[in-house]
């Protein structure tokens, strides 16, 4: 019986060695991963974060449509204004030939 068990004990103790190196290296490699996942972890919430941001500041600017309705009219504006120029030119023009016609004292 005795000489059983040291017959055993070598191959069994190996295996034991054998069996706690793998777990061992399994459990090291899983808090390295652990460790990795959990700093990756953190840049992803940043990066959230900053996504958010984006999408909240994004949301008050106007749209392809609004700018383009702004451009619209602001081109009428600047025509409404172009027109309103040539009348005040044409107005100048007569209230010049008024003052002209008064310093000259033409009359009775």
């Amino acid at each position: 019986m005795i000489e059983e068990v040291r017959t055993w004990s070598g191959p069994i103790g190996s295996l034991l060695a054998i069996g706690s190196l793998i777990y061992t290296w399994f459990t090291a490699r899983s808090k390295v991963n652990a460790e990795l996942l959990s700093g990756h972890e953190r840049k992803l919430t940043e990066h959230d974060r900053r996504v958010q941001k984006l999408e909240n500041e994004y949301a008050h600017l106007p749209s392809k449509d609004d700018v383009h309705e702004l451009r619209v009219d602001v081109s009428e504006v600047k025509g409404s204004i172009g027109r309103m120029e040539e009348r005040w030119a044409a107005t100048d023009r007569t209230a010049r030939r008024i003052e002209e016609f008064l310093q000259k004292g033409v009359g009775p």
